[in-house]
């Protein structure tokens, strides 16, 4: 098993929830969390202990972002004009490497920042390979013509266990997707549910 499946399968029993809604998620026939004494009665989780664990979930949805990555994400949230939650999740989502999960181009977060990071990705034209680069509206994220027929490319558009979101347009056969909008908390299709309120709470203690 490669080191991007064991991270994210890791990720999955240790929230006790499938986060991408994977048919090969362990999760799926074991709900317990791991190790010894996983399926032990877990007493009444804290307020700290929720909003911790709405940290982890987010943060590790993304590809499991670093603690120094995403907390400054969280700081550029708190700049912007409005609500910090929903500012928040329109960051994470413009992420070059997050457009490229959502349309489809590969199977999960980790592989769509592997797949930046090798310069399989162009935004507007010019190569980019640095997943956290910031999308905005009107961008045109496309992969690179020798790119368009890698293996995982092919078999990742074709997959039915999830659908592209409205604010992306998408040219499955060109390979190419439009960002239309910064989308908020209810636009994202998460396979759970995500609570950046309490990610909110959780840096403002």
């Amino acid at each position: 098993m490669s080191k991007r499946h064991s991270a994210k399968y890791k990720i999955d029993r240790r929230m006790g929830e499938n986060l991408w809604g994977r048919p090969k998620s362990p999760v799926n026939k074991r709900e317990y969390g791991p190790g010894q004494h996983g399926q032990r009665r877990k007493g009444k989780t804290s307020d700290y202990g929720l909003q911790l664990r709405a940290k982890q979930k987010l943060k590790g949805y993304y590809g499991d972002l670093s603690e120094k990555q995403f907390y400054k994400i969280y700081e550029e949230a708190v700049r912007l004009r409005g609500d910090t939650s929903e500012a928040l999740i329109g960051l994470l989502e413009t992420r070059l490497d997050a457009v490229v999960y959502r349309a489809k181009f590969v199977p999960t977060p980790f592989a769509a920042r592997q797949f930046v990071n090798h310069g399989h990705v162009t935004v507007n034209g010019r190569k980019v390979n640095v997943g956290s680069y910031r999308c905005k509206i009107g961008d045109v994220v496309e992969v690179r013509q020798k790119s368009k027929e890698l293996a995982i490319v092919l078999e990742s558009v074709e997959l039915a266990e999830r659908d592209t979101p409205d604010y992306i347009e998408v040219d499955t056969a060109k390979k190419v997707a439009k960002l239309v909008r910064v989308p908020g908390l209810a636009d994202v299709p998460y396979a759970v549910k995500m609570e950046p309120n309490l990610v909110v709470e959780y840096y403002s203690r």
